[in-house]
Protein backbone atom coordinates (compact mmCIF):
# COMPACT_ATOMS: atom_id res chain seq x y z
CA UNK A 1 0.00 0.00 0.00
CA UNK A 2 2.86 2.39 0.77
CA UNK A 3 4.23 2.04 -2.75
CA UNK A 4 0.83 3.05 -4.22
CA UNK A 5 0.71 6.10 -1.94
CA UNK A 6 4.28 7.03 -2.86
CA UNK A 7 3.51 6.64 -6.58
CA UNK A 8 0.44 8.86 -6.24
CA UNK A 9 2.31 11.45 -4.19
CA UNK A 10 5.38 11.61 -6.41
CA UNK A 11 4.62 10.38 -9.94
CA UNK A 12 0.90 10.58 -10.73
CA UNK A 13 1.27 14.23 -11.72
CA UNK A 14 3.68 13.19 -14.51
CA UNK A 15 1.12 10.67 -15.75
CA UNK A 16 -1.48 13.44 -15.81
CA UNK A 17 0.82 15.71 -17.81
CA UNK A 18 1.40 12.88 -20.29
CA UNK A 19 -2.37 12.33 -20.67
CA UNK A 20 -2.88 16.06 -21.22
CA UNK A 21 -0.07 16.12 -23.79
CA UNK A 22 -1.60 13.24 -25.76
CA UNK A 23 -4.95 15.08 -25.67
CA UNK A 24 -3.19 18.22 -26.91
CA UNK A 25 -1.58 16.38 -29.83
CA UNK A 26 -4.99 15.24 -31.07
CA UNK A 27 -6.42 18.77 -31.21
CA UNK A 28 -6.81 20.81 -34.37
CA UNK A 29 -4.18 23.49 -34.99
CA UNK A 30 -6.65 26.22 -33.99
CA UNK A 31 -7.54 24.50 -30.70
CA UNK A 32 -3.85 23.87 -30.01
CA UNK A 33 -3.23 27.60 -30.34
CA UNK A 34 -6.11 28.39 -27.99
CA UNK A 35 -4.99 25.92 -25.35
CA UNK A 36 -1.39 27.15 -25.58
CA UNK A 37 -2.52 30.74 -25.08
CA UNK A 38 -4.80 29.70 -22.24
CA UNK A 39 -2.07 27.69 -20.52
CA UNK A 40 0.56 30.41 -20.99
CA UNK A 41 -1.65 33.03 -19.34
CA UNK A 42 -3.27 30.79 -16.74
CA UNK A 43 -0.49 28.60 -15.31
CA UNK A 44 1.74 31.48 -14.15
CA UNK A 45 -1.22 33.23 -12.54
CA UNK A 46 -2.19 30.03 -10.71
CA UNK A 47 1.38 29.71 -9.44
CA UNK A 48 1.50 33.37 -8.41
CA UNK A 49 -1.82 33.14 -6.56
CA UNK A 50 -0.60 30.04 -4.73
CA UNK A 51 2.62 31.78 -3.67
CA UNK A 52 0.70 34.85 -2.51
CA UNK A 53 -1.76 32.69 -0.54
CA UNK A 54 1.14 30.91 1.18
CA UNK A 55 2.27 34.29 2.53
CA UNK A 56 -1.07 34.73 4.27
CA UNK A 57 -1.62 31.20 5.56
CA UNK A 58 1.04 29.06 7.17
CA UNK A 59 0.23 25.43 7.78
CA UNK A 60 3.02 23.30 9.28
CA UNK A 61 3.31 19.89 7.70
CA UNK A 62 1.71 16.92 9.50
CA UNK A 63 5.03 15.18 10.15
CA UNK A 64 6.31 18.33 11.88
CA UNK A 65 3.22 18.80 14.04
CA UNK A 66 2.81 15.14 14.95
CA UNK A 67 6.54 14.31 14.92
CA UNK A 68 6.69 11.24 12.68
CA UNK A 69 8.66 10.24 9.61
CA UNK A 70 6.64 10.78 6.40
CA UNK A 71 6.55 8.15 3.65
CA UNK A 72 8.46 10.50 1.37
CA UNK A 73 11.25 12.82 2.46
CA UNK A 74 10.24 16.47 2.54
CA UNK A 75 11.41 19.81 3.88
CA UNK A 76 9.60 21.03 6.96
CA UNK A 77 8.40 24.25 5.30
CA UNK A 78 4.90 25.64 4.81
CA UNK A 79 2.54 22.96 3.53
CA UNK A 80 -0.04 25.39 2.13
CA UNK A 81 -0.85 25.01 -0.68
CA UNK A 82 0.37 21.68 -2.01
CA UNK A 83 2.57 22.29 -5.05
CA UNK A 84 2.05 18.78 -6.45
CA UNK A 85 -1.71 19.05 -6.14
CA UNK A 86 -1.60 22.60 -7.50
CA UNK A 87 0.19 21.46 -10.66
CA UNK A 88 -2.15 18.48 -11.03
CA UNK A 89 -5.25 20.62 -10.56
CA UNK A 90 -3.84 23.26 -12.92
CA UNK A 91 -3.38 20.66 -15.66
CA UNK A 92 -6.89 19.35 -15.00
CA UNK A 93 -8.40 22.83 -15.06
CA UNK A 94 -6.71 23.82 -18.32
CA UNK A 95 -7.89 20.64 -20.03
CA UNK A 96 -11.38 20.93 -18.49
CA UNK A 97 -12.26 24.03 -20.49
CA UNK A 98 -11.46 22.21 -23.74
CA UNK A 99 -12.77 18.73 -22.86
CA UNK A 100 -15.10 18.41 -19.86
CA UNK A 101 -14.91 14.60 -19.59
CA UNK A 102 -11.12 14.40 -19.72
CA UNK A 103 -10.85 17.42 -17.43
CA UNK A 104 -13.12 15.71 -14.90
CA UNK A 105 -11.00 12.54 -15.09
CA UNK A 106 -7.86 14.60 -14.54
CA UNK A 107 -9.53 16.34 -11.59
CA UNK A 108 -10.17 12.92 -10.04
CA UNK A 109 -6.48 12.09 -10.58
CA UNK A 110 -5.54 15.44 -8.99
CA UNK A 111 -7.65 14.47 -5.98
CA UNK A 112 -5.74 11.18 -5.86
CA UNK A 113 -2.46 13.09 -5.94
CA UNK A 114 -3.69 15.20 -3.04
CA UNK A 115 -4.99 12.20 -1.11
CA UNK A 116 -1.64 10.47 -1.61
CA UNK A 117 0.18 13.55 -0.29
CA UNK A 118 -2.04 13.50 2.80
CA UNK A 119 -1.57 9.76 3.32
CA UNK A 120 2.19 10.16 2.85
CA UNK A 121 2.14 12.57 5.78
CA UNK A 122 3.40 15.68 3.97
CA UNK A 123 0.13 17.67 3.70
CA UNK A 124 -3.13 18.33 5.47
CA UNK A 125 -6.47 18.21 3.63
CA UNK A 126 -6.70 22.03 3.68
CA UNK A 127 -3.45 22.21 1.66
CA UNK A 128 -5.04 20.01 -0.99
CA UNK A 129 -8.37 21.83 -1.03
CA UNK A 130 -6.58 25.18 -1.28
CA UNK A 131 -4.56 24.02 -4.28
CA UNK A 132 -7.60 22.74 -6.15
CA UNK A 133 -9.65 25.86 -5.39
CA UNK A 134 -6.85 28.19 -6.48
CA UNK A 135 -6.30 26.28 -9.74
CA UNK A 136 -9.96 26.10 -10.73
CA UNK A 137 -10.97 29.62 -9.66
CA UNK A 138 -8.03 31.21 -11.51
CA UNK A 139 -8.65 29.02 -14.58
CA UNK A 140 -12.33 29.90 -14.63
CA UNK A 141 -11.65 33.63 -14.34
CA UNK A 142 -8.96 33.53 -17.02
CA UNK A 143 -11.15 31.48 -19.37
CA UNK A 144 -14.21 33.67 -18.90
CA UNK A 145 -12.64 37.14 -18.83
CA UNK A 146 -9.07 37.14 -20.19
CA UNK A 147 -8.94 34.48 -22.91
CA UNK A 148 -11.79 36.02 -24.99
CA UNK A 149 -9.97 39.36 -25.05
CA UNK A 150 -6.74 37.73 -26.21
CA UNK A 151 -8.46 35.60 -28.85
CA UNK A 152 -10.08 38.72 -30.34
CA UNK A 153 -6.76 40.60 -30.34
CA UNK A 154 -5.47 41.39 -33.83
CA UNK A 155 -1.96 40.14 -32.95
CA UNK A 156 -3.37 36.73 -32.00
CA UNK A 157 -5.43 36.66 -35.17
CA UNK A 158 -2.25 37.19 -37.22
CA UNK A 159 -0.20 34.48 -35.47
CA UNK A 160 -3.10 32.05 -35.58
CA UNK A 161 -2.90 31.90 -39.39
Amino acid sequence: MDSIIIFGARHLTAVMILIAFVFFLKLSREKKMEIIVFAVITLPVIYLMAKISSLFYYNPRPFVVEQFVPLIPHADNNGFPSDHTLLSAAVASVVYFFNKKLGALLLILALLVGTSRVLAGVHHAVDIAGSIIIAFVVSFLMYKYVLPIILKNSFYQKIKK
